[in-house]
């Protein structure tokens, strides 16, 4: 079944327009859903506003946005002032400027969403900005209403179309300083260095998304099969704790092949690497699904 386009609209370069369709690139729909039950009955439970003075549930209809002043002073939003206030979209993703493909900082890229044309006659186009954009090695930065919010949005040649990544607003990424400031200087040995080094050359491989596995979720499947089977899961054994503490003798020790830590980048099966920004997504574009 064809995935669903959560946005339909206009991608407008210059005079140059192209109707296209965002889908979305990334899913947390496959993964294990629980409902909350009550134990006692097995029934399932809602979640219920209540005043938090009187205790008391509040209808929907009486439930109302307020922003926080302090002390319990609030400013109260009511639906259609909200409405009014936010930014109407007249569906176009408007391309405001090029830049090189490595010019956004990877700590304001926020959620990808693949572009393609939305009908056969806006193929053409679609295909003379994309190509264009692979000859001169760019990306585009436009900006365009989504789900009510004005978002800027990272457009790049992505397999045989393009993929869009929203970016997060300047006052929601912190600051890198803040987070390292108390990083002391360290002067590292050379003999040292050149281990570290020896260690990463021996682990190189390639990126393969089949070989990262999500432990929780398989863990948890496991869990609802056994219950489904009427039987007990054995508890796993816990790796046993490193006793290594010396810095050099562990960089040694992984130098000599002896550490047991494994990379599932380096078990990656070895292949030419594709052409930046056209050919580097075709399996794995082809392996996600779009919801």
């Amino acid at each position: 079944m064809a995935p669903r386009a959560i946005w339909k609209g206009v991608l407008k370069v210059a005079e140059l327009t192209c109707p296209v369709a965002l889908y979305t690139a990334a899913s947390t729909a496959e993964r294990i859903s629980f409902h909350t039950l009550n134990r006692k009955t097995g029934n399932r439970v809602q979640r219920q506003f209540v005043d938090e003075v009187t205790g008391k549930p509040v209808e929907h209809d009486d439930q109302v946005k307020g922003y926080d002043r302090g002390n319990g002073d609030y400013i109260v939003l009511e639906p259609e002032e909200v409405a009014a206030a936010v930014p109407e979209s007249d569906k176009t993703l408007d391309v405001a400027t090029f830049l090189p493909c490595d010019e956004i900082d990877d700590v304001f890229l926020d959620r990808p969403y693949y572009i393609a044309p939305s009908t056969p006659i806006a193929s053409e186009a679609f295909e003379l900005i994309r190509e264009a954009m692979v000859e001169q090695q760019c990306a585009a930065l436009a900006r365009t209403v989504i789900f009510r919010r004005m978002r800027s949005i990272l457009i790049r040649p992505y397999a045989t179309g393009l993929i869009g990544t929203t970016l997060n607003f300047d006052y929601e990424v912190r600051s890198a300083e803040d987070a390292f400031s108390d990083l002391p200087k360290m002067k590292i040995q050379d003999e040292m260095l050149d281990l570290a080094k020896h260690i990463i050359e021996t682990k190189a491989g390639e990126f393969d998304p089949k070989s990262f596995d999500d432990r929780y979720e398989a863990a948890l499947a496991d869990l609802v099969k056994a219950k489904i089977e009427g039987r007990k899961l054995k508890p796993k054994k816990l790796p046993p704790a490193a006793k290594i503490v010396d810095l050099m003798e562990a960089l040694r020790l992984s130098a000599k092949g002896g550490g047991k830590a494994s990379s599932p980048a380096s078990k990656a099966p070895k292949r030419k690497a594709a052409a930046k920004g056209t050919k580097n997504a075709d399996q794995t574009g082809e392996r996600r699904k779009a919801s």
